[in-house]
């Protein structure tokens, strides 16, 4: 599995309630997305920077996302340029499920 960090940062600072409502405004883009386990919302603890935490089934489905058009969306909607970092995922703990899972 792969892990991938998106972050960028905002024209200005934002509340966690703002965060919240932009957020709600994109989280369907991402709805039954092809590899994606989960994408979790993070803002920074300054505010100023926002971006997500995403489980993939692999690299090549996560970098299908982040394209050209994705990074373009960005721009747009925020204003700024984003970065991704991928990192491998090589043993999740699950306490909701109660499981270790293991990629690869």
């Amino acid at each position: 599995m792969i892990i991938a960090i998106t972050k960028f940062r905002l024209p200005k600072r934002v509340s966690r309630e703002e965060a919240r409502e932009i957020f709600l405004s994109t989280a369907p883009k991402y709805q039954g997305a092809s590899g994606l386990f989960r994408k979790h919302y993070v803002v920074w603890e300054d505010g100023g920077t926002v971006g997500g935490v995403y489980l993939w089934n692999s690299r090549s489905e996560a970098e299908a996302m982040y394209t050209e058009s994705w990074k373009a969306f960005v721009r747009e909607k925020y204003g700024t340029e984003p970065s991704v970092t991928y990192l491998e995922n090589p043993i999740t703990v699950d306490n909701v499920s109660g499981e270790i899972l293991s990629s690869g």
